[in-house]
């Protein structure tokens, strides 16, 4: 079968078109096109092919033998060889660029919101064919892509007479005609066909389309790719409910959200018309057994479940009848207190789930689908199981303080003892994974999209860092700048990237970590996206994130400074300025006590830390154990000491410096001149908001592409804090959600956000699990408030406290109807629309508090789903408040 490309797209000199068959295993075949003008190019090959059978394909641009750019891959050309006669097909493609709707194709629509069953035209046995495809992504679930047009063969503009087309990829549809019968051009419109043929077809708003054909020879196949069809269609819109499994409860979860708890929570989701159910990060945090493990961010695997999320109510009943009533009755106790008690919870889970394992081991291993999920996951499940066997043995994650044995070959060897404890830890997996992709099924079902929770980094403590450490800068630690929820910045102690290393292989390692998850979910929140930026690096000796530093970026050498008319002065600006002015403000009487235990005298009043306190990690270990107000205040104290500096030196080039984020609050600032405070802040200024802008562009270019293009879920991001300029223009670019909220404008010359003014490719909420619930930041700040009431709600009087429900109500509305595509709100903050179901004390509804880098996540529902889908009143007050504001 002959095969002949056709494109027009306009290159330059030393450039050079090349189509990519895509092959079964996602390798490219490529074939360099030719041309006469650099602007039409053409290909010709030889192929054969079976009739129902297809091809997809994209076009790349080349110099030389280097890729420079390709094509949108998400959804690529396809050609079908559906005519048995065809001896000949002569394909004219236009190159596809991300489209503006994008997110249409993801699998939160084709496979929830708008899924339509798909399939390869029917077979044509015309002489000669002319076959049009078209992409209209605009089409609901329950409607089809018709064509109408002038003369007897395309039934003469009656829409409800269209030629049906056939969805053969996601929203592209496809049609072969009858070349003898349409003479030598075609005028036609595409339309909507609803399956209910009481609604009027939609017609394409455009002119009329024409297609003039030139010599169509007997067997061959013309195959022409139409621009979009567009129809004044309004823009899908829907409501959902941002939740944490952990924090689901239902009759008979055992103190904790399950995966079973999911389904139920997605059928009250699909009952009030809500679209979307996000939840945070699933993954195993499982360090030490204890409280500290409920931070959902700092997982050990990014593919393995956490245990806790396991349905014992989908596994076999114990058959031991004195363990199964002691269970119970633990479950009920737990299942009743009004938080979570991890380690009790946590405790008896894993117990069950051993005793399980003892039980059922033997025929779960010989089931089809424990087979084929072990074959699938194999190259992860067994270091992680390893890891597991290592951190119990031993008691702890800390895999450099395992022996010198504990290796991850030792565990394949036929000698090695532990083998069953392995296999406990691929059973939990399995069911686990078993119980989340019903869960994810049943999301489809109800068309309700699925969306998770990627976090930026990944334990230190964890099986990648442990089997995959090249990928990783274990000597730094990630965070944030100081901002709203914390004045000294965020530590998360996880290490950072090297994305040197991760970008040499094409990043794969991000590439297996967003296949994994869409395997459960059909949209995803990328937390703090703006590490694909840059992550804020803090040195592995620092406790608060004052000291850290952006990286990549560009560091400022000795010349650059003193050229905004600085004065470099490296040690006084590098080095903490301790005088005894600046001990009496901060310590106070202690000052004494302060210098002689923790400082050396260098002349007159000027002091510096002692060696074995020159570091906050230092500081932090002497203290360790000592939880007295006393000793937190000296202690917060010396912190301040030593984070007290005008510049830190660049982490990989010691002649480069980067200006101390903050640091106008602090005495080294207030030693400067006025006319070097001036040129502080200019450079201060220029160096964080507009130094790095284009580099730190390019920096997220080379990385995002690659990841949102990795799979089909939808991409939504979070991008609050110290947003630079360049984050929109790639969000934009790659077509990624924003978050938007108002309480935190991204325009710095208001407020408050309007809603009006959000961007319809955004996600719209009041709070989130790093912030105060509605309720709660209402009476946070009585002058905030009143400003929030007069210039956003438009009342004149005084603003009532607490929040009433009627006002809760309003606010929720007013977000319901904001231009953004996902309106996404906390259960919380829906609950706060009616005072007989809203938790009585409103500081019990908070999830997390960012500024305490040790707080207990054990938030739970106090009502239980059953309960809440009883609510009849609430329910219907809900589903009207979302269906009167057009979300869908």
């Amino acid at each position: 079968m002959k095969l002949y490309f056709n494109l027009e797209y306009q290159t330059t000199f030393g450039e050079q078109l090349a189509l990519n068959i895509i092959g079964e295993e996602g390798e490219a075949e490529r074939h360099t096109m030719t041309t006469l003008d650099g602007k039409n190019w053409q290909l010709q090959l030889t192929k054969a092919a079976k009739a129902g059978t297809y091809i997809d394909y994209f076009y790349s641009l080349l110099r030389g033998n280097e890729e420079v750019r390709r094509e949108w891959l998400t959804v690529p050309h396809r050609l079908e060889f559906a005519a048995v006669r065809g001896a000949a097909y002569r394909v004219y493609d236009h190159w596809l660029d991300i489209p503006e709707d994008s997110y249409m194709y993801s699998s939160a629509f084709t496979e929830c919101v708008s899924a339509r069953e798909r399939a390869l035209s029917t077979k044509s046995e015309f002489e000669r064919t002319v076959r049009l495809k078209v992409r209209a992504p605009q089409l609901r679930k329950g409607e089809r892509l018709g064509l109408v047009g002038a003369g007897d063969y395309l039934h003469d503009w009656d829409a409800r007479s269209a030629l049906t087309m056939a969805e053969h990829e996601y929203n592209e549809w496809v049609i072969s005609l009858d070349a003898d019968q349409l003479g030598p051009q075609m005028e036609f419109k595409f339309v909507i066909l609803n399956a209910d043929e009481n609604v009027m077809p939609v017609w394409e708003q455009s002119m009329n389309r024409t297609v003039v054909f030139g010599t169509i020879a007997k067997g061959e196949v013309v195959v022409y790719e139409l621009p979009q069809a567009w129809f004044s269609v309004y823009a899908w819109k829907g409501a959902g409910t941002v939740v944490p499994v952990f924090s689901l409860r239902s009759e008979g979860s055992f103190g904790v959200g399950d995966f079973g708890d999911l389904q139920l929570m997605i059928d009250w989701c699909a009952k009030t018309k809500q679209r979307i159910l996000q939840v945070l990060p699933i993954n195993d945090t499982n360090i030490t057994g204890t409280w500290q493990d409920s931070y959902p961010y700092n997982s050990i695997s990014i593919y393995a479940l956490h245990p806790q999320y396991t349905d014992f109510r989908q596994l076999p009943k114990l058959k031991d009848e004195k363990s199964r009533k002691k269970f119970e009755q633990l479950r009920k106790e737990l299942n009743a207190l009004p938080q979570i008690d991890y380690e009790r919870m946590f405790s008896a889970k894993m117990e069950y789930l051993r005793e399980v394992f003892a039980q059922e081991w033997t025929s779960v291993q010989r089931k089809d689908s424990y087979k084929q999920f072990f074959e699938q996951n194999q190259k992860w499940l067994v270091p992680y199981a390893a890891f597991c066997y290592f951190r119990d043995l031993y008691h702890t994650a800390c895999f450099s303080e395992w022996p010198a044995e504990a290796t991850l070959q030792s565990t394949q060897k036929s000698t090695f003892k532990g083998k069953k404890e392995l296999q406990f830890w691929y059973f939990v997996q399995y069911n686990l994974d078993q119980q989340m992709r019903a869960a994810h099924a049943h999301a489809r079902a109800q068309r309700v999209i699925l969306k998770g929770d990627i976090p930026i980094g990944i334990s230190r403590d964890g099986v990648e860092a442990w089997v995959e450490p090249k990928y990783f800068n274990l000597n730094g630690q990630a965070g944030a700048p100081p901002d709203a929820f914390s004045v000294n910045g965020q530590n998360w102690g996880f290490p950072t990237y090297n994305w040197d290393a991760m970008l040499d292989d094409g990043c794969s390692w991000w590439v297996r970590r967003f296949r994994k998850m869409q395997e459960y979910f059909d949209a995803y929140r990328i937390d703090h996206v703006l590490g694909f930026f840059r992550i804020w690096e803090i040195p592995i000796d620092a406790v608060h994130g004052l000291l850290g530093q952006f990286s990549p970026s560009l560091g400022m050498t000795r010349e650059e400074i003193e050229a905004y008319g600085l004065p470099f002065k490296e040690e006084f600006y590098t080095t903490p300025f301790i005088a005894d002015w600046t001990l009496g403000q901060i310590f106070g009487e202690r000052s004494r006590e302060v210098k002689q235990q923790f400082l050396d005298n260098i002349h007159d009043d000027i002091w510096r830390m002692k060696p074995e306190f020159d570091t906050q990690r230092k500081v932090e270990a002497w203290f360790k154990g000592k939880t007295d107000d006393d000793s937190t205040h000296l202690r917060d104290g010396l912190y301040a000491l030593i984070s007290d500096v005008l510049f830190v030196r660049d982490r990989k080039n010691p002649n480069k410096f980067h200006p101390r984020i903050g640091v106008q609050y602090d005495f080294v600032y207030r030693m400067l001149w006025d006319h070097e405070k001036d040129a502080f802040n200019r450079l201060y200024n220029d160096y964080f908001y507009r130094r790095n802008n284009q580099f730190w562009y390019q920096e997220a270019m080379k990385k995002l592409p690659l990841l949102t293009q990795a799979t089909r879920m939808l991409v939504c991001a979070e991008d609050l804090g110290m947003v630079p300029d360049c984050v929109p223009w790639v969000m934009n670019e790659l077509r990624i959600l924003s978050l938007e909220i108002q309480s935190m404008p991204k325009d710095p010359s208001v407020r408050f956000g309007h809603l009006s003014r959000n961007p319809y490719r955004s996600v719209c909420t009041i709070s989130t699990h790093d912030m105060p619930t509605l309720r709660q930041w209402w009476d946070e700040d009585e002058e905030r408030t009143q400003a929030y009431y007069t210039t956003m709600l438009y009342r004149d009087e005084p603003a009532p406290h607490p929040l009433p429900d009627w006002l809760a109500k309003e606010i929720v509305s007013r977000h319901l109807t904001s231009p953004s595509m996902l309106c996404l709100l906390s259960l919380q903050d829906w609950l706060s629309i009616d005072e007989r179901l809203r938790l009585p004390d409103q500081n019990a509804e908070r999830i997390n508090i960012p500024a305490n880098p040790r707080h207990y996540w054990r938030y739970r529902m106090h009502l239980s789903i059953e309960e809440l889908m009883q609510a009849d009143d609430f329910n219907a007050e809900l589903k009207e408040l979302i269906t009167q504001s057009g979300r869908k």
